[in-house]
């Protein structure tokens, strides 16, 4: 019995990364392919969405309300920033897939303070991003255009939050789904920071994408997010619901926040990773497949297009 039946229940669908037919009634703003992406702007009424061509599918990577630039419409960007009540402070949060760059926008505007750094590895969704989804370089706001974990492996500095959120189609990108990956971004937390990770609960490699997370990560908090599922990982022991309410009403007061935190964790999930029963005994740890050195060498290519 996988995961996603005993948090979900039944999924009526796979909403993540929403799929759906190419046929679309929305205005079509711009297209364009890149080295990575097949990629289109739609707009309807004050919506403007992302999305990425693959397989003769449509994936929408980012949906913007051009009325409301806090305005969160996709459910899995808000439990992102669930994250902010499990870290023990907040000064720095790294988030590795930008794409129309909602969620670190959200999370800029509220905590202007506070660092906030994205990394988007294709420039074409950066120009994008800048050209139909409100975003601009601002003080503590830095969008850098490189491959996420190559960032982080040449970084030197630490976070409170790492927010991972790279999709290709309907699957992550294999080099961000494996142990040597998870174990870097922990290298690369502070103390009592935490990890928060958007996976789509239908594909094949999910139940090993939670293995290997928390072979890293010991404590694993889960959120249901409108057919995706948000990860929260960190080290250490389990954090308390009461602590965690303690924090979520501090922050809430403390930030202002759209989407409060109290709120997003009354739908917590807590489970049995080790003991067979929820996550497939037979699923594998994912390791990377060659050395680091010629791991490293493969990402870009693996990152491309199919010819």
């Amino acid at each position: 019995m996988l995961i996603r039946s005993v948090i979900l229940g039944m999924l009526a669908g796979c909403l993540s990364v929403a799929a759906s037919q190419a046929q679309d009634t929305r205005n079509l703003l711009e297209s364009k392919e890149s080295l990575y992406n097949n990629i289109y702007v739609y707009e309807q009424g004050p919506y403007r969405s992302m999305t990425f061509g693959h397989n003769r599918r449509i994936y929408t990577e980012s949906v913007y309300n051009t009325r409301d630039e806090l305005d969160l419409p996709v459910d899995y960007t808000r439990f992102m920033t669930a994250s902010v009540m499990y870290a023990k402070n907040v000064s720095s949060i790294l988030e590795i897939g930008f794409g129309g760059g909602r969620t670190a926008w959200y999370l800029h505007r509220f905590l202007p303070k506070v660092q906030v750094t994205s990394v988007e590895l294709d420039p074409t969704v950066l120009e994008f991003a800048k050209k139909y989804f409100g975003i601009k370089e601002e003080p503590n706001f830095h969008v850098a255009n490189r491959d996420g974990r190559l960032f982080v492996q040449e970084s030197k500095e630490r976070y409170d939050i790492i927010l991972i959120d790279a999709y290709r189609g309907p699957f992550v990108p294999f080099h961000l789904l494996t142990k040597e990956f998870y174990q870097l971004v922990k290298d690369h937390l502070t103390e009592g920071g935490v990890v928060a990770q958007n996976v789509e609960p239908s594909t094949m490699l999910f139940d090993a994408a939670v293995k290997t997370i928390h072979s890293v990560f010991p404590q694993v908090d889960f959120y249901e997010a409108g057919g995706n599922i948000v990860m929260v990982g960190y080290p250490g022991d389990e954090r308390k619901p009461e602590d965690l309410a303690a924090v979520a009403q501090e922050r809430d007061k403390e930030f202002g926040f759209r989407y409060k935190l109290a709120d997003m964790l009354a739908q917590r999930k807590r489970i049995d990773i080790d003991n067979g029963q929820v996550i497939d005994a037979k699923a594998k740890v994912l390791t990377d497949d060659f050395a680091p050195v010629e791991a490293l060498k493969t990402i870009e290519r693996h990152n491309r297009k199919l010819p």
